[in-house]
Order: structure tokens, then C-alpha cells, then sequence
């Protein structure tokens, strides 16, 4: 049984000042692993004073000293990237194969696009009519991360904060705290000063609420529900602090009949299924041109019946569990919306899949499902999902395409599939949405990333992800 019960605060792993513990689940079995503490407001109290004292030093360092302390970071986490691995496929039901490759290296995979930008940043420039600007580190930072890709949030908030000068207190999802004490460790390690990160585990209505109203954090990022994300800018108005939001998405996948069907179908349900849906902007929904429609649901029927669940302690393509029992209750109510309200059910459906082991019947697996001939009143095309449910829909022409596509709360993602790349960009320019994927290829690392309308504001990753952590000062030239 694994026995969480130390915060790092001030360079040095601390009894909590309070005393409520809840259990580590693991998602493939239901079954307890561990005992977490969870942490209240005097915890918070004391991270955040650690890290306001550190900023006093670590504010004033040179690029060059960050970036000697970025490097070192980079070679723990390459020495601890099994350990993060086993850690998420324990505590989300992420799949072995895709733990270790893509959850855990996306750690690396940012560190080292921030370190690049870094290197790249001018963090003092004259202005054309001879003005001084200063690009300086915000402050004391508050990060909240989600639970659903755990390493990968926490690098795209931590990193850019100490590649700044900023310092930070990081509140993990209480549902994965396995890996964030990995990071935790890999920081101390690193040999970042003391008080220059700090780690509080705890649930958000609690540590949460704290770091967002709290006098001396000057800057809140948060990745999560539109809901949660909402209360975050609440709770931080009073003292008017910087929030940038990551939060949901209904990404549309535009799938053209000049593409290359085959494929671009088969990618699109995989997609929508990867890390069992549980992906901020997975292209859940998805419009087919009408001439090629009845082919694309052939095609997707296929994709889907093949698309193995299965034990994510092994490795694999297949896909895992839900994340908790939670969600899986949310996505079964969800599926049943789908049939009640009048979408046809192409493949899958209610219920968990009908040929798992023993071992994994009391887990939260669910069966790979797609809709077809959704309509947009219809709650599965306006509401997250977040399992492995995909809904299709045909379209007549360009522009209905778009509007369909845009006719969301969401702006993540959209994603776009054509041989025709003057259409892909014109569609592309069109497309309410803070990424664009086009014809299978995604973004890569030190890219910005981030969304339109409700899915929140501000940007992660590379030169963007820094900016959000940097306060500007302009000084007039030296006069006597």
C-alpha cells in the first residue's frame, strides 16, 4: 500500500498540517493502492510563503543559471521516465505503451521546447525610440493540473514558470498524485533552490479555492472542466490576478470527400478513442462530406469494432479504463442520451465490454461507441463526453461544414481532412479554434496550445507558454 503523506514545501518533504486522507484507486481494478493526505488552507499558507521568500533570489537569476538548472532537469527526467510511466498506468489506466511513449515523454518533450525558446528569449530589448523593455518573471505562481494527461499538464505549467524566475506551488489532481511526487522529486533533484517550486496535494474546493484567492500568488493557471475553470477566475477577481484557463473542447473532424478516406476515418476514430477519450481535444465529432458518408461509416463501424480495451499494465495499442467510476457513470448516462434522444447507434453502446478477464471486471472499462446521424440539438453533439464515444453527421457543402463546425461553446481543436490544400487553408482560416490539425498531422512540441471561446484563455508551450509567466517593464533611456 502506497502512503502519500509529505508535501515539498521549501525544498524539503513536510507532514501536512492536516489530517484528511482519501484512497488511491486504480482504474483498472477499482482496487485501493494507497492513502493520499490532503492538504487545507494553513498548507497552502506555508507554500505560498516559501515560495514569495524565494522569488526575492530566484526573480534576480540570469537566463544562463535557469537554463543550467533546465538542462539538469532534463537528464533526471530522462533518468525517471519508466518510473512516471508505471506511475500514470497505476493511477489513470493509461496503457503501458502509451504511458511510457507519449503521457511521460510529453514531460521531456516540453522541457526541452521551453529550454529552446528560453535560449531564444529576449528578456531585454531597446525599442525603437530608444525605451528600455524588460520582460520579467509575474511572481509567486499557483498551477492546477488535471488528472487525464498528469506529466504532461504539470510540464507545461511548472516549466515555464522556472524557466522565467517565477516560482510556483503546484496542486496536482488529488487522482494522480503518484506522478506528481515523481516530479516533485525530480525538481529537488535538479537542484532547483528551496521554495522555488512547492507541491500541496488536495482537492480543489479546498487547496484549490486557497491558492486562486490567495493574496500573494500573483498568477493562477488551471487546466480542466470549463466549470471548474469558471470558479478559479472567480476566486481570483478579488485580488485581480493573471488566470489563464485550459479547459474543454468538442473538437469537429471536417472529413472531405477528395481525402483519403480509408485512412483519414480509421485515424479520426482512433483519435477519438485515444487515451479512452479522455482528452481535452479529441475530435469527438465527426462531419462527412454526404457523397462519401455511407462509405465513412462502413469504414468507422470497422475502426471501432476492432479497436481492442484491455489491461493497461500491458503493453499495446489497445486502450484502458475510464478514469474512475465517476466518469464512467457519466459517459454511460451520456451513451444512453445518444439512443433516447434519436442518434443511431452504429457501434457499441451501454455497458462494459463483453470479453474481459476476471481481474479487470470490477474496472472501468467501456465499450468504443459512435453515433451516426447526429443532429446538433442532440445533447452528444453540444456536451464533453470525455470517453470514447464519437458522433458523426454529413454535410452537403463547404460552408455548411463550417458552420457545423463552429457551432460549438468550445475552440480548441478542429481538424480538417481534404487533397486540396488551397480548401484546407481556406478552412482551416475559418475554423473557430485555437489548433488545427490537417490531414493526420498534429502540432509538435513549443508549439502554442490552447483555445477559442470557453475552452479557456492564454496559451501553453514554447515562446507563448513562457510570455504567460513574464510581466513587462519599459525604463526611458539613462539621463543625467
Amino acid at each position: 500500500m502506497i502512503t502519500i503523506d509529505k508535501f515539498y514545501i521549501d525544498g524539503q518533504w513536510v507532514t501536512p498540517r492536516s489530517a484528511t486522507t482519501m484512497p488511491i484507486l486504480t482504474p483498472a481494478t477499482n482496487a485501493q493502492i494507497g492513502v493520499l493526505t490532503l492538504g487545507n488552507g494553513a498548507d497552502v499558507d506555508r507554500a505560498v510563503a516559501a515560495a514569495r521568500v524565494a522569488f526575492d533570489s530566484y526573480g534576480m537569476t540570469s537566463k544562463a543559471e535557469r537554463l543550467a538548472l533546465l538542462r539538469r532537469l532534463a537528464e533526471v527526467t530522462r533518468e525517471r521516465l519508466d518510473d512516471l510511466a508505471r506511475a500514470i498506468t497505476m493511477e489513470m489506466g493509461a496503457p503501458a505503451t502509451m504511458s511510457r511513449d507519449v503521457q511521460a515523454d510529453a514531460g521531456l518533450g516540453h522541457l526541452l521546447a521551453f529550454i529552446e525558446a528560453l535560449e531564444e528569449l529576449e528578456e531585454e530589448e531597446t525599442l525603437s525610440n530608444g525605451d528600455l523593455l524588460s520582460r520579467e518573471p509575474i511572481g509567486v505562481c499557483g498551477l492546477i493540473t488535471p488528472w487525464n494527461w498528469p506529466v504532461n499538464q504539470i510540464a507545461l505549467k511548472v516549466i515555464p514558470a522556472l524557466a522565467t524566475g517565477a516560482t510556483c506551488v503546484l496542486k496536482p489532481s488529488e487522482h494522480t498524485p503518484l506522478s506528481a511526487q515523481i516530479y516533485a522529486e525530480m525538481i529537488d533533484q535538479a537542484g532547483f533552490p528551496a521554495g522555488v517550486f512547492n507541491l500541496v496535494h488536495g482537492d480543489g474546493p479546498t487547496v484549490g479555492a486557497a491558492l486562486s484567492r490567495h493574496p500573494d500568488v500573483a498568477m493562477m493557471s488551471f487546466t480542466g472542466s470549463t466549470r471548474a475553470g469558471s470558479a478559479v477566475s472567480r476566486d481570483a477577481a478579488d485580488t485581480v490576478k493573471r488566470v489563464t484557463l485550459e479547459l474543454g473542447g468538442k473538437s469537429p473532424n471536417l472529413i472531405f470527400a477528395d481525402c483519403d478516406l480509408e485512412t483519414r476515418i480509421r485515424e479520426g476514430v482512433a483519435g477519438c478513442f485515444y487515451n479512452t477519450g479522455q482528452s481535452c481535444d479529441a475530435p469527438t465529432r465527426m462531419l462527412v462530406e454526404r457523397s462519401v458518408y455511407d462509405r465513412a461509416l462502413q469504414i468507422a463501424r470497422q475502426a471501432a469494432e476492432a479497436q481492442e480495451v484491455g489491461d493497461p499494465a500491458e503493453e499495446g495499442d489497445h486502450i484502458g479504463p475510464l478514469f474512475d467510476g465517476i466518469q464512467y457513470e457519466r459517459v454511460q448516462k451520456m451513451i444512453r442520451k445518444g439512443i433516447d434522444g434519436g442518434a443511431r447507434l452504429l457501434a457499441g453502446g451501454p455497458g462494459r465490454p463483453g470479453d474481459l478477464p476476471p481481474h479487470l471486471q470490477s474496472g472501468w472499462f467501456v465499450r468504443p461507441t459512435i453515433f451516426c446521424d447526429v443532429t446538433p440539438e442532440m445533447a452528444i453533439w453540444r456536451e464533453e463526453i470525455f470517453g470514447p464515444v464519437l458522433v458523426i453527421t454529413p454535410f452537403d457543402t463547404e460552408e455548411e461544414a463550417i458552420a457545423l463546425a463552429n457551432d460549438t461553446d468550445y475552440g480548441l481543436a478542429a481538424y480538417v481532412q481534404t487533397g486540396d490544400e488551397i480548401r484546407a487553408r481556406r478552412v482551416a482560416r475559418r475554423l473557430r479554434a485555437g489548433g488545427i490539425h490537417v490531414n493526420g498531422r498534429d502540432a509538435g512540441y513549443g508549439s502554442p496550445f490552447g483555445g477559442f471561446k470557453q475552452s479557456g484563455n492564454g496559451r501553453e508551450g514554447g515562446r507563448a507558454g513562457l510570455e504567460d509567466y513574464l510581466e513587462m517593464k519599459v525604463c526611458p533611456p539613462f539621463a543625467n
